[in-house]
């Protein structure tokens, strides 16, 4: 299939996984001094960084992770992207780093869309282009401080689903020992050091035989926070929608997207407190995750102190609630229905 501005790679988009593939051109940009550079597309996606970088050292870094999607039509749309430049922004603030200015990120994005449309699948292939931005501390530097320069660069790749299993599948998380974030840490901003720390709870619970590691509060150990890649969202009995509450879960652009769609469109109260699982097993009639990479993905199981409670009637198969909300959230990614919350970003191509 070949898209109005061009033949596409021969790619089997299908059977693409959620992994880099390499494209041909990234953007980047540096600030120096509190300036920052124009920024320029470049071929590369080798990047030398000084030895004494405090991205490397000290953590000094933040990404987002946003979708482009080719529309029926073949228009791009991007997702509410000015939601994933705020949160860099509130994330390169809490590290001491420069924010982004929104022309900068929105510039960045597009280009790299525009510079590599042979590489974004076609509507209706089931895979989508995952463009990464990301921001770090590339200066010189060794005491624990901020770098003096910083570099922000945008890469992309087409993706398939995250999860293995592949489409709407059920999915199975597992709580284990490991504490994602500290009450007062930095669990709420996009920082690359959240996620290093939760690779080891991640393969403990594969080992369990469950997709993903389940975090509880670090506190009380009780209630819900987040899965290691998405955000946690439920449907309670009495027509009630309901999200974890806490200072440490990152506030996700899906799961917002997903609360409103549940709200206005589904007439679904909304709840978001701290939700005690096992307390409330009983009226939890379906669960997911949710997040730019995970979209929406229905929860079967929970393992908890080594037993399996199963969410719902049905553990092996979505339910209609979840199955509703993933094709209202991606008909609107699509640009296949009307979008009455201004929500799709339509990328100029030329």
């Amino acid at each position: 299939m070949n898209h109005p501005m061009g033949p596409k790679k021969n790619i089997d988009w299908g059977s693409l996984s959620f992994s880099y593939l390499k494209t041909d051109y990234r953007f980047e940009a540096t600030c120096v001094d509190g300036v920052w550079s124009k920024g320029q597309v470049v071929e590369s996606e080798v990047m030398t960084l000084h030895e004494g970088a405090p991205a490397l050292h000290y953590g000094q870094s933040c990404f987002e992770g946003l979708k482009a999607q080719t529309a029926k039509d073949g228009r791009i749309l991007l997702f509410r992207p000015e939601l994933n430049n705020q949160r860099m922004q509130e994330s390169a603030e809490r590290l001491l780093m420069p924010k982004v200015p929104t022309e900068l990120f929105m510039e960045g994005v597009e280009a790299v869309i525009r510079a590599n449309l042979a590489w974004i699948p076609p509507y209706g292939s089931g895979a989508s282009f995952y463009l990464r931005p990301f921001l770090i501390g590339s200066g010189e530097n060794l005491g624990l401080r901020p770098a003096k320069e910083y570099t922000f660069r945008v890469f992309a790749s087409p993706v398939g689903p995250y999860y293995k299993s592949g489409g709407l599948k059920m999915i199975s998380l597992a709580v284990i020992d490991v504490d994602r974030a500290a009450p007062l840490g930095t669990g709420g901003y996009k920082i690359g050091a959240n996620y290093s720390g939760g690779l080891m709870a991640t393969k403990i619970a594969q080992s369990l035989g469950a997709n993903e590691a389940l975090y509880l509060d670090p506190k009380e150990r009780r209630y819900l926070e987040e899965a290691g890649s998405a955000n946690i969202i439920l449907a309670l009995k009495g027509k009630r929608f309901a999200t974890p509450k806490s200072p440490s879960i990152l506030p996700s652009v899906t799961r917002r997207s997903i609360v409103t769609l549940a709200e206005k469109e589904l007439g679904f109260s909304v709840e978001e407190r701290p939700i005690d699982f096992i307390a409330e097993h009983g009226e939890i009639e379906e669960m997911g995750a949710c997040g730019t990479a995970a979209v929406l993905s229905p929860i079967g199981k929970v393992l908890i102190n080594d037993h399996w409670y199963k969410v719902g009637q049905d553990s092996e198969h979505p339910g209609p609630i979840m199955l509703d909300l993933y094709n209202r959230l991606t008909a609107l990614q699509r640009g296949e229905r009307p979008d009455p919350y201004g929500w799709t970003y339509e990328v100029k191509l030329t």
